[in-house]
């Protein structure tokens, strides 16, 4: 059974950093794309960053975020700094895994002062 984890949102000032966790089960993870979408209430989902052969970030990351994972520990991460009220939003983690896509739960992050 995939399961996916996300963890570490919470609320932040802007400028401030917050580091996302996904803990992943179920499927072999090295064989996996690992990605991070986001929705914000009343828009529509779309893609932070993906991570395959190569990696890929929405246009509005402007080098603020970054990608990783850890094969060993079976996680995927999204460091995130230099945050914006806009960047309020659900993230979710997702795996794509032979042709199948597998999301989290997803984790809020509330970007205010």
């Amino acid at each position: 059974q995939v399961q996916l984890v996300e963890s570490g949102g919470g609320l932040v000032q802007p400028g401030g950093s917050l580091r996302l966790s996904c803990a992943t089960s179920g499927f072999t993870f090295s064989s996996a794309a690992m990605s991070w979408y986001r929705q914000a209430p009343g828009k529509e989902r779309e893609l932070v960053a993906a991570l395959s052969t190569t990696i890929n970030y929405g246009d509005f990351v402007k080098g603020r975020f970054a990608i990783s994972i850890e094969n060993a520990k079976k996680m995927a991460y999204l460091q995130m700094t230099s945050l914006k009220p806009e960047d309020t939003a659900v993230y979710y983690c997702v795996a794509k895994y032979y042709g199948h896509f597998y999301w989290g739960q997803g984790t809020q992050v509330t970007v205010s002062s």
